[in-house]
Formats: C-alpha cells, sequence, structure tokens
C-alpha cells in the first residue's frame, strides 16, 4: 500500500548526534511532501523546540509534539487534538518529583518552563548536547508551583530530570505504580509524564483518522522508548539501528543509524521507492 503519511521522531531520528539535519535527509523529507504525502515532525519537544529547518522545508503543515499530547495545524495555527494532565495531577506530580530529586520541566502550550532557582543543574543533568537547545528553548519561572496554580491553560507534559540512572529508576517505578500517567522515557536520566494512554501512537491515530488516511498508510520512524506507541500504530513502523533494542523489536524493519542517514534511507527506500543502498 502507498505511503500517505509519515511521521518522524526528531532527536536520536531525524537529527544527527549533534541535533542536526543533513542536506540528505532534508531532501528525502522534501520529496514525499512535493507529492502530497503528509510529513510531520512527532517529537518529546514542546511546539516551541521545533527546528526551523524542518518547518522550513515546504509541504510541513502538522506536528506532533509533547510526546503526542498536541496535535497542532502549524498552517492555520491551531490545536487539533490536545489530551492534558489535568491541574491536580500535575500538582501532585510536581510535588513528587521535588521529593525524589528531580528538576522538572511543565509543557504548557507549546512552551516549556522550568524553575529559575533549579536551571543551572539542569544543565548539569543533561547531556552537553542538549544544553543549547535548553538555553534557548526553556521560559524560566520563580516559583514553579505557585506559578502552575496560576495558570488556566492546560498542562501537556511534565519532563523530569535526575542526576542518576538509579533514581530516574526509582522514580519510574513510583510513577507506574501510582497509575496517574502515562510514563515514557527519551533522554538518559529522563522521565516523561503524559496523561494516562496519551502518547505518540494515539496522536498519530488521531491525525490519521483526521486527514482520512488509515494507519496501514502510514510510516513511521523511531529510536527511543517513546517511540514505541507510534511504530506500533503504524503500518510500517521503522527503528533506527541506533535505537534502544525494545524500539528494535517493536518495529516491522530497521534502518541506518541516524548519524548515517537513517530516515532518508528508509523514506528513499518505503516512500519513493528508490533503491535500497
Amino acid at each position: 500500500m502507498a505511503i500517505k503519511l509519515i511521521a518522524l521522531d526528531l532527536d536520536g531520528t531525524t537529527l544527527d548526534s549533534q541535533k542536526r539535519l543533513s542536506a540528505r535527509t532534508r531532501t528525502a523529507i522534501a520529496a514525499p511532501c512535493a507529492r502530497g504525502v503528509t510529513v510531520l515532525p512527532v517529537t518529546r519537544r514542546p511546539r516551541s523546540g521545533l527546528p526551523a529547518e524542518i518547518l522550513a522545508i515546504p509541504g510541513i503543515r502538522y506536528a506532533i509534539t509533547s510526546n503526542g499530547a498536541s496535535v497542532y495545524d502549524l498552517a492555520e495555527r491551531r490545536e487539533l487534538f490536545l489530551h492534558p494532565i489535568a491541574q491536580d495531577d500535575a500538582l501532585w506530580a510536581l510535588d513528587a518529583a521535588a521529593n525524589l530529586n528531580a528538576v522538572t520541566d511543565i509543557y504548557l502550550d507549546g512552551q516549556a518552563y522550568t524553575e529559575a532557582a533549579t536551571f543551572s543543574r539542569l544543565l548539569d543533568i543533561l547531556p552537553p548536547e542538549l544544553r543549547e537547545y535548553c538555553r534557548a528553548t526553556r521560559i524560566r519561572v520563580s516559583g514553579q508551583r505557585d506559578w502552575l496554580l496560576q495558570q488556566r491553560r492546560p498542562v501537556e507534559k511534565l519532563t523530569l530530570f535526575f542526576p542518576s540512572i538509579p533514581e530516574r529508576d526509582r522514580a519510574w517505578t513510583f510513577f507506574l505504580q501510582c497509575g496517574r500517567f502515562e510514563v515514557a522515557s527519551s533522554v538518559t536520566s529522563n522521565l516523561e509524564l503524559n496523561q494516562k494512554q496519551v502518547d505518540k501512537g494515539l496522536a498519530l491515530i488521531d491525525l490519521a483518522k483526521h486527514l482520512g488516511v488509515s494507519l496501514d498508510e502510514c510510516m513511521a520512524c523511531g529510536d527511543s522508548f517513546n517511540d514505541i506507541p507510534m511504530l506500533r500504530a503504524a503500518g510500517l513502523g521503522v527503528a533506527m539501528a541506533n535505537g534502544e533494542e525494545k524500539t528494535r523489536q517493536a518495529a516491522d524493519v530497521l534502518t541506518a543509524a541516524n548519524d548515517h542517514d537513517g530516515v532518508a534511507k528508509a523514506i528513499e527506500a518505503y516512500a519513493l521507492g528508490l533503491p535500497v543502498e
């Protein structure tokens, strides 16, 4: 069946290890767009974190952000679907995260808000390649909990960062057992909390239905744990060679690593019908 929708994770998938978009991958994304295929970023990032070089590709109209909490029409500047966390649950998680030694970002209305007092600690925890991105996209607020209490806008997602993987793993068990959230991870030592049953797979299903595209006509590419629902929902799930083992196991096919134009090779082979390298 012809591919009519291509969903692309960004970090570790479409972007290389230095968070860059290669010329070959840019060309490969533009080609199906020019043929009327819907190609879109599907990311853990907030909407404000979408790379300008991705948005500049002609034909990129939609974006799924915050791990599937938001499905957004970039052309009409409107939310198509929003699956937020209830404010009471967000406040509960924020308090729990503080007790678990986490630094927390709140994703709300397409932006990421972080506590000003712990911003330097957040930078220390992050991998070096993410620090500049974080500086450019985080809005710092003083008194994060009180700030959240004053908000009337829905919370899309919470991202928790931990100084060590053992601390992250203990928190993962805690939040799974509480049963309030969908729990995922995409970066070393982080946890991502969404409303229960909200993930990239649900968002892909929502958008495909909205566009009148069957899931069999969808292709998705990803590398991380949080990409698994999307790979399973799509008719063709493509995992990166650099992906986590569970992500590779969930996919239908494998492609090359993100540093070797894996997304471009997958689009060329499965969406454009070009010979495989």
